[in-house]
């Protein structure tokens, strides 16, 4: 048995936050409907990368089944097609609604209300309801009907200003942190929800905003600034109270990351050769070496580029220091811990065959652990799921056409 088994959501929404927050629940065993738009559905079924199958022109034509931005974060649900305009379409919706747990959307701010299928209308179809709106700035506040994506999420809420080498221009995370985080929040909102609806016998509403959950993950920057009045900066690779915590190039153009705190100080030093260093009084303690942190900076950098990738990480191994080398992603999904834990897994799609999937990173005890399943074909359960509602699917393909 999968742990959220049981668990029906109603999944209006689209591109990549609530969508994978939808996919979380999925995969930990709720039945999740996607409503998507009839003919083009999710406008991420248009996006890059398309899967190339064995003979295909790279740069022809695909399908709406073949792209792998869709099925990195829809796997495991069901998809209906309707529009939402239609006044027959938003009564499925409804009726689907009556028997969910969960409706999770990222329409603009108000749009749903003008089709009578925002919380005030859905709570009294279904009391019990948990009720997700995500959008970039929340329903209330002079940014409520702004636009955003994930870039810009991360630009105003300050994450940007902290990412990108010292005295060089802000860049981006290289991945889609605000879009991601987001959807981790989304799903952690949900379960909590979930458990108070048990408790208290009713449903609730979430306001979420993408803008909001950024601020969070600067919780350390925020103490340096509550406690010091200090704005961080950007420091590249390194820690703003950390040293050692850096990534250092190595003989061979690799680099490692090397995190210490005061009991690894010593045998870092021991293991690089740089005994006068570790004899130095002033860098005992973490405080000392962030005093004098370009000293130590620089003789640690200098003492690590004599040493490769693997010989510097062997080293630290060796003597007990926190250290990991810097991989790409083919490095990643080919070590030999990420394949022992099964990191990877497939799913079998109808167009592409076999395809590879990141796995939840969920390993339960007493419950079964979430396996990759396919993302849907578009409208692919719209006549099962109409059939259940008590529809005819015939009249309802010829409304489609």
């Amino acid at each position: 048995m999968k742990p959220l088994q049981g668990i029906t959501v109603i999944e209006m929404a689209r591109v990549l936050a609530c969508p994978l927050a939808g996919m979380i629940l999925a995969e930990l065993g709720a039945r999740v409907i996607k409503i998507e738009q009839p003919g083009g559905g999710d406008e991420t079924r248009a996006y890059e990368p398309f899967v190339n199958l064995p003979g295909e022109d790279a740069d022809g034509p695909h399908g709406q089944e073949r792209s792998a931005y869709y099925y990195a974060f829809n796997r495991g649900k069901e998809s209906i097609t309707l529009n939402l305009r239609d006044r027959h379409d938003q009564e499925v919706v409804r009726r689907l609604v009556r028997e969910a747990d969960v409706v999770l959307e990222n329409f603009p701010t108000g749009t749903l209300a003008r089709y009578g299928l925002d919380w005030a209308n859905l709570s009294e179809v279904n009391p019990e309801l948990v009720y997700v709106s995500c959008t970039g700035f929340g329903q209330t506040g002079p940014y409520a009907r702004r636009k955003g994506y994930d870039t810009v999420f991360q630009a105003m809420s300050g994450l940007m200003s902290l990412t990108g080498a010292r005295d060089g221009e802000p860049v981006k995370p290289g991945a889609p942190v605000a879009d991601m985080s987001s959807g981790l929040w989304i799903a952690l909102g949900v379960l909590a929800m979930l458990h108070g609806v048990q408790a208290q016998g009713k449903g609730g509403y979430l306001d979420f905003s993408m803008l909001d959950a950024q601020i969070p993950l600067l919780s350390l920057a925020a103490a340096r600034y509550f406690a010091l009045d200090e704005v961080p900066e950007r420091m590249g690779t390194e820690h703003p109270g950390r040293v050692p915590s850096a990534s250092f190039r190595c003989a061979d153009g690799g680099y490692v990351h090397i995190t210490g705190a005061d009991q690894h100080w010593q045998p870092l030093c021991k293991l690089l050769g740089l005994d006068v260093l570790g004899a130095d009084p002033r860098l005992q303690a973490n405080s000392g070496r962030v005093e004098h942190r370009d000293e130590v900076m620089g003789e640690l950098a200098t003492a690590c580029a004599q040493l490769t990738r693997d010989q510097l990480c062997a080293a630290c191994d060796a003597f007990g220091v926190p250290a990991g080398p810097l991989k790409n992603l083919d490095e990643v999904l080919a070590d030999p811990h990420i394949i022992a834990r099964g990191v990877v897994g497939s799913f079998e799609h109808p167009e592409v065959g076999d395809f590879p999937a990141i796995r939840l990173p969920f390993r339960f005890d007493g419950f079964d652990d979430p396996q990759p399943s396919r993302p849907p074909l578009l409208g692919e359960h719209t006549d099962s799921i109409l059939q259940q509602l008590g529809y005819p699917p015939a009249p309802r393909q010829e409304r489609q056409a």
